[in-house]
């Protein structure tokens, strides 16, 4: 399902941009459908985070994330190189490499960042040409589910996520345009129309 954001009017189609910035709260699927888009839309070029969390079982550097040092990041940081950092759940730090973001963008390629909420406000400030999209679940128990069915998380961990995804689910009006993430792929091809297909108010 695609909502238009509280930026557009009723009556108005979500409108398609060459720039993408999706976020939501934690384990509503962002990587999911990033990674589904990736797989079924090459034309779509996604942004690797740098990150300086441990990677966890299956994830492989320079491709669902840059392993980064604390002194690294920090490098990162001085020379200007991230487009937008942020501490998430009060422990690792993300950021989006500038460059490639850039150079992408010069392409003329179809780009996507999938970032989080405190990211995607740094974006805004600096792009704000790019059309900000809110992936939120069905609803807060499946959103629960989904946490804990990932395993990843100790209960302290999964915890402190929790108590974040509910600041994040109240910046909904924020953004441009809500997809309710129902499904992966649906989910996935809403998000790639909104850079390169027609475009409808709702979609069920």
């Amino acid at each position: 399902m695609i909502e238009s954001g509280s930026s557009d009017s009723a009556a108005s189609p979500p409108r398609r941009s060459r720039l993408i910035v999706l976020a939501g709260p934690t384990a509503v699927g962002k990587g999911t459908v990033a990674a589904d888009v990736r797989r079924r839309h090459p034309e779509v070029w996604i942004s690797v985070s740098a990150t300086t969390r441990a990677p966890r079982p299956g994830e492989e550097n320079g491709v669902h994330y840059w392993f980064v040092s604390n002194e690294e990041f920090d490098a990162m940081i001085e020379r200007g190189d991230l487009l937008e950092w942020a501490v998430v759940h009060q422990a690792a730090r993300y950021g989006t490499p500038r460059g490639p973001v850039d150079l992408a963008l010069a392409s003329g390629h179809p780009a996507m960042l999938e970032i989080d909420l405190q990211g995607a406000r740094q974006v805004r400030e600096t792009m704000p040409e790019a059309l900000f999209v809110f992936l939120k679940p069905p609803s807060w128990d499946e959103l629960v589910r989904r946490l804990v069915g990932r395993g990843t998380e100790s209960e302290a961990e999964r915890e402190r996520r929790l108590e974040t995804a509910r600041a994040e689910l109240a910046a909904e009006s924020e953004f441009d345009v809500t997809i309710v993430n129902h499904e992966v792929h649906a989910a996935a091809e809403q998000l790639v129309a909104l850079m390169v297909g027609p475009v409808s108010t709702r979609s069920d």
